[in-house]
């Protein structure tokens, strides 16, 4: 502690001569010259076995004066934005709001197409497992997986009144029963 006090007292008008112009500002140099002793302080017996007491004091000073501008520099930047800016709001895909009418869209499939939809689709389960569990082959399988899709589109597009886009996606929708979509 005795060397922090030694280094100390021979540089700390020098420190505080070169806060004071880098900042132009000689009550923040005081307080970035205080957080400087505080740190020297509590690097303790290190502190004492530097070789160069002087440059560690000058680099933490010179460190706590950026990071000083920086947080001032991006409390005025974040100061700085109006008030009145909405904030943004990711859009939903239309395709992904669609899920309220999927429900009773599904309920309207016939059994059979129902359950390949919900296996394969809903739950993630794998056609080939879907194939061997209902005794099919797999291409049976993925034939009826396509002709239970093209049922389910259907349905939502005579549900809830579905439009695709030119790339064949879903862009919009309204519904004809209000108590789905």
């Amino acid at each position: 502690m005795n060397c922090v006090i030694t280094a100390w007292g021979k540089h700390e008008a020098e420190l505080r001569g070169f806060l004071t112009r880098q900042s132009g500002n000689p009550a923040l140099a005081e307080d970035i010259l205080q957080e400087t002793f505080l740190r020297a302080v509590a690097e303790g017996a290190r502190f004492c076995s530097l070789e160069n007491p002087r440059a560690w004091l000058f680099r933490v000073a010179r460190n706590q004066f950026i990071d000083h501008t920086r947080r001032a520099e991006t409390k005025h930047t974040v100061s700085a934005l109006p008030d009145d800016i909405i904030e943004e709001q990711e859009e939903i895909p239309a395709v992904q709001r669609l899920d309220v009418c999927l429900p009773k869209a599904l309920a309207r499939l016939n059994d059979e197409d129902r359950q390949v939809i919900e296996c394969c689709d809903l739950n993630g389960e794998l056609q080939s497992t879907f194939a061997d569990d209902n005794g099919l082959s797999l291409a049976g399988a993925k034939s009826r997986i396509q002709r239970a899709r093209k049922r389910l589109k259907a349905e939502l597009v005579n549900l809830c009144k579905v439009n695709f886009d030119e790339t064949g996606n879903v862009c919009c929708f309204t519904s004809k029963d209000k108590g789905c979509c």
